[in-house]
């Protein structure tokens, strides 16, 4: 037998084993924060359609699908910004910046993350893969709008929330009012958070042309965090109303209200690591939301029974 391709396996082998530690810090393993905020949002989705437990089968879908997708969304997103991040402070470590990882490498990479959330959006139905195409084409082009728009904010919004069409498609074949009523909701509070992000990195942000709405906002940035956190609590109220929720579920409400309160005593002098503790600090929102989105159901079920 031709030892050649035995030797060519080996070494391939050993290269993913030598290269495992720069894909796992580009998939952003070390910082799981993007994939709470955007699994939070999905859970509610998965909760709200299915009117209490959603199917087992498509809870397991939904969380494969969160953590793979943030992945691919974190590579593409270093792809785009593999010639800015050397020149800010906190992204010039990223493997690709630093040139651990290969274009190739990164390339391939995204391409077996999305086949893989492929094969998983297939044990769904025709809908949720025709929202899921929607969703990676946003995706993709997120990484370029803070290149030509001071509001890529409002894309990451679109790419963070589309997990929750795509839930209500895959449990209930429909879309209906509260599932857009989320969707505008997680909008909203997608963009105060990222906002706060971004007003952690906009000195250097400034400085290599990266457009931002903390730049966009100025001085009024965190008045309008604050108007964001309001509309994003005003939108789940609308949302309480359309599924007549019980009233565990405003108490959640009044909770996350009280967590973006704090989020603006972090912010109020803008100081670099501040403004990045209050966007961190948004896992704690999503978390009580969906606790209490959880909790409205069982009650309900208690109350029917």
């Amino acid at each position: 037998m031709d030892a050649s391709p035995i030797n060519r396996l080996n070494q391939s082998l050993r290269f993913l084993v030598r290269q495992s530690p720069h894909y796992a810090r580009m998939i952003r393993l070390d910082r799981p924060i993007g994939t709470y905020l955007l699994l939070w949002p999905t859970l509610w989705a998965l909760w709200l359609a299915a009117d209490g437990f959603p199917s087992p089968k498509l809870l397991g879908i939904f969380v494969a699908g969160v953590v793979i997708m943030r992945s691919a969304g974190c590579v593409i997103n270093d792809i785009s910004d593999r010639d800015l991040d050397p020149h800010v402070a906190r992204t010039r470590d990223r493997p690709l910046a630093r040139g651990d990882v290969s274009m190739r490498e990164a390339v391939s990479l995204f391409a077996v993350l999305v086949s893989i959330a492929l094969m998983l959006v297939l044990m769904t139905n025709l809908m949720t893969v025709m929202l899921a195409a929607v969703g990676l084409a946003i995706t993709a082009i997120y990484p370029l709008m803070k290149r030509f728009t001071h509001l890529p904010q409002i894309v990451l919004g679109l790419a963070f929330g589309w997990s929750i069409p795509m839930a209500f498609a895959a449990q209930m074949e429909a879309l209906p009012a509260q599932a857009w009523l989320a969707f505008l909701a997680n909008m909203f509070w997608t963009v105060a958070y990222d906002t706060e992000y971004a007003m952690s990195d906009r000195e250097d942000d400034m400085k290599v042309g990266i457009k931002s709405t903390a730049i966009l906002f100025g001085k009024g940035d965190r008045a309008m965090v604050a108007l964001l956190q309001l509309l994003a609590i005003g939108t789940l109220v609308l949302l309480g109303e359309r599924i007549d929720a019980e009233p565990i579920f405003y108490l959640a409400l009044g909770a996350a209200f009280a967590l973006f309160s704090y989020q603006h005593v972090l912010i109020r002098h803008r100081a670099r690591d501040r403004c990045f503790d209050a966007f961190m600090h948004n896992n704690w929102v999503g978390m009580v939301l969906f606790i209490g989105i959880v909790l409205n159901f069982a009650w309900a079920a208690d109350v029917v029974d």
